[in-house]
C-alpha cells in the first residue's frame, strides 16, 4: 500500500494511536480471562461472551474489540492498495473503511478456525462456538465486499453493447443500472424491514448450544447494507459522469501490477 494519506492526514496518528490502545486493552482483557479460566471454575467464557447483561468485564472486552476494529479499519482505508481504484466519489471513502472491516473480519475467521482446529486434533477439546461464529463473521464479511466490489466497479459486466453505444447512451444505461439496483433496495427494505426489526427486537439466536443471535444480528445487516451498496452506485455514477468514454479489451483482464509482484515472488524463492 501507497503511503501518502487519502484522507486521514493529520489525523493518521491519532488513529494509530486509538488503534493501538484498544488493541492493547484487547490483549490485557483476554489475558485476564485466559488467567481467570484457569484459576476459577465460574470463570467467563465464550457463552457468556455474547450474553454481556450485568458483566462489566464483558461490555468492557466487546467495547474494546470493537473500538480496535473500528480504528484499525479507519486507520488502513488512509492508503492506498496497489491495485485498487483511487477514491473519487462521496461514498468512496465509507466503502473503504468498511472493506478494511471486512479485511480484518477474515483475519479473525483465521484466528477462530485456527484455535479450533489446535483445540479439536491437539488438546481432543472442540469448541461449541468456532464453527458458528466464524459463520457469523463470514456473513459479515460477505455483505461488506459486495460493497467494496461496488465502489471498485469490480463487478462482472459484459461490455459487448455497452463499448460500441455514443457516450450518452452509456451515461442513460449507467443510470437505468443504478435506478434498477435503488428500485431493489428499496424493494428489499421495504418488504423485510418489519421482520428484522422483529428480529433484532427480540435479538433472534441460531438455536444451538452457544445459541448466538444471528439471525437477529445478520437479518438487519442485509438490509442496512444493500443500502450502502445502493448509495455507493449512486456515488459512482456521479463520479463517472464526466469520465471519457471506456473501451474494453481482454488486454484489460491483464494486471500487470499483479504480473510484477506475482514475479517478484518467484525471484525471490
Amino acid at each position: 500500500m501507497e503511503k501518502e494519506s487519502l484522507w486521514l492526514g493529520p489525523l493518521r496518528q491519532p488513529v494509530r494511536m486509538a488503534m493501538l490502545l484498544f488493541t492493547g486493552i484487547v490483549v490485557l482483557l483476554y489475558i485476564w480471562l485466559v488467567a481467570n479460566a484457569l484459576i476459577s471454575e465460574t470463570a467467563l467464557g465464550m457463552h457468556e461472551m455474547i450474553r454481556p447483561h450485568g458483566r462489566p468485564l464483558v461490555w468492557a472486552m466487546l467495547l474494546s474489540i470493537t473500538g480496535a476494529v473500528l480504528f484499525a479499519a479507519l486507520y488502513l482505508s488512509d492508503f492506498h492498495g496497489a491495485l485498487e481504484n483511487r477514491p473519487g466519489g462521496f461514498f468512496d471513502i465509507v466503502s473503504l473503511i468498511t472493506s478494511r472491516m471486512a479485511m480484518i473480519m477474515t483475519a479473525l475467521i483465521v484466528l477462530v478456525m485456527f484455535y479450533e482446529v489446535v483445540s479439536r486434533y491437539v488438546f481432543s477439546r472442540p469448541t461449541l462456538w468456532a464453527n458458528e461464529l466464524s459463520l457469523w463473521i463470514a456473513a459479515l464479511v460477505f455483505l461488506f465486499a459486495g460493497q467494496y466490489a461496488m465502489q471498485q466497479r469490480s463487478h462482472i459486466r459484459i461490455y459487448v453493447i455497452y463499448d460500441i453505444m455514443p457516450r450518452w447512451a452509456q451515461k442513460a444505461s449507467d443510470v437505468l443500472s443504478v435506478l434498477l439496483i435503488v428500485g431493489f433496495t428499496f424493494a428489499l427494505v421495504w418488504g423485510n424491514y418489519a421482520d428484522a426489526q422483529r428480529r433484532f427486537l427480540r435479538m433472534e439466536t441460531f438455536g444451538t448450544a452457544w445459541d448466538p443471535p444471528i439471525p437477529g444480528t445478520i437479518k438487519p445487516a442485509v438490509l442496512i447494507i444493500i443500502v450502502l451498496v445502493a448509495i455507493q452506485a449512486v456515488s459512482n455514477l456521479i463520479a463517472d459522469w464526466n469520465k471519457a468514454p471506456e473501451h474494453h479489451s481482454p488486454l484489460d483482464e491483464i494486471d500487470e501490477t499483479e504480473i510484477k509482484q506475482i514475479r517478484e515472488t518467484l525471484e525471490k524463492k
